[in-house]
């Protein structure tokens, strides 16, 4: 509470509030000191004061063998996450909570780490949430308490900067890929201010706006759109801008998505491809479905490795449904409770891996080593058919 105490007075809070629950993003292993931390609050007879889940550790505990880093940085990762358990946390070890059958209502404050899902939170659901990090966030957790300001006051909430989308492509088994360009493209431009975005199909779905999230996260921290006609803060153009008037406004057209599209993609077509990596936030129900058919629709094996990053209830569905043996059958490799961008997972990292995730894309070069070909998830399976990188059109 000293903690939390001393943040609300450098945020200027005047007064506490009580949340519903946490997401934790402190149990992916950073060093000594993630572990020290947290090891203090258990010593010290810590445990969490709401419901607490627990975003990606650094290792796939389901499957341990697909680790190919440092045996002791793995012993610390497994103590990391099994220390966080000891105070409470359920062990769900995932980046996309929002996927859980609990999740937070339209209205309810909560104090959410991991940025893609404080943006999902944020925009897709209406709930209220800074953007908690390591430390803070398990502090709110255990004390059951935030600051009063930020995103959890409705004031701050009002969109600022209108980004009108025009020729969005409308392809579904293609535009995957434009959500999270557009996400980049937003993440860039906002400075800080929210955005509003206007334009984008009605029949736009949550994974989509997850993969827009994530991106637009990644590239400029943003923790909360409103999209016009979508999201629930956002029932029309006066209503996402609180009656006031933009900012200013940014036009996103077809070139502006394919220049966004190349600034990420160090690949051209027919160049050989290492491996395949998909489920950067983790791979729904939803997207699972999508894949199968895909994978269906051009029979045969796959000429690379095929990873796809999940969590742990989402695949224990999977498994029960038949769904997981048909797609190991077909050449997939599940990832659970982590993901490839941040753990030495993929047999090959060093060449050219394929994704439709903005936020693989963003991070991966510089956390792995990996070499980028970035497409739709069309597009991906084509090429791990091929093992070379195949673009559609």
């Amino acid at each position: 509470m000293r903690i939390l105490a001393r943040s609300a007075a450098a945020l200027g809070a005047t007064r506490f509030i009580d949340i519903e629950c946490a997401h934790i993003d402190g149990c992916l292993y950073h060093g000594q000191a993630s572990l020290d931390f947290v090891e203090r609050l258990l010593r010290d007879g810590g445990r969490v004061a709401v419901p607490t889940t627990l975003n990606v550790g650094s290792l796939d505990l389901i499957h341990p063998e697909l680790f190919r880093g440092s045996r002791a940085v793995e012993a610390q990762a497994r103590r990391l996450m099994r220390a966080h358990v000891e105070l409470g946390c359920e062990p769900t070890f995932t980046c996309a909570p929002y996927q859980m059958q609990r999740r937070p209502r339209f209205g309810q404050h909560i104090a959410w780490a991991e940025s893609n899902a404080i943006v999902f939170a944020n925009s897709v659901i209406g709930a209220r949430t800074n953007r908690y990090g390591d430390f803070i966030d398990l502090c709110a957790a255990i004390t059951g308490r935030v600051p009063y300001c930020g995103l959890h006051d409705p004031e701050n909430r009002r969109g600022e900067i209108v980004f009108e989308v025009r020729e969005f492509p409308a392809d579904p088994d293609s535009r995957d890929v434009w959500y999270a360009m557009l996400g980049l493209v937003i993440g860039q431009e906002s400075q800080g201010r929210i955005p509003v975005i206007a334009g984008l199909p009605e029949n736009t779905n949550e994974d989509e706006l997850k993969a827009l999230g994530a991106a637009s996260a990644s590239t400029g921290s943003v923790a909360l759109f409103h999209a016009v006609g979508i999201t629930p803060e956002a029932p029309d153009l006066d209503a996402a801008l609180g009656g006031r008037p933009p900012v200013s406004r940014v036009l996103v057209d077809s070139g502006r998505l394919r220049a966004a599209r190349a600034s990420i993609n160090s690949a051209a077509p027919g160049d050989p491809l290492s491996a395949v990596s998909v489920g950067t936030p983790h791979f729904s129900l939803g997207e699972f479905a999508v894949l199968e058919r895909l994978l269906d629709e051009a029979p045969g094996s796959l000429a690379v490795d095929f990873y796809v990053n999940t969590s742990r209830d989402t695949l224990l569905q999977l498994e029960r449904s038949g769904s997981a043996a048909r797609l190991r059958e077909k050449g997939v490799a599940f990832v659970a409770d982590t993901c490839t961008y941040i753990t030495p997972i993929l047999k090959r990292a060093t060449g050219l891996v394929m994704t439709n995730s903005g936020k693989w894309a963003h991070y991966a070069p510089t956390n792995i080593g990996a070499t980028v070909a970035y497409g739709s998830l069309r597009e991906c399976v084509r090429s791990a058919r091929s093992g070379r990188v195949c673009f559609d059109g």
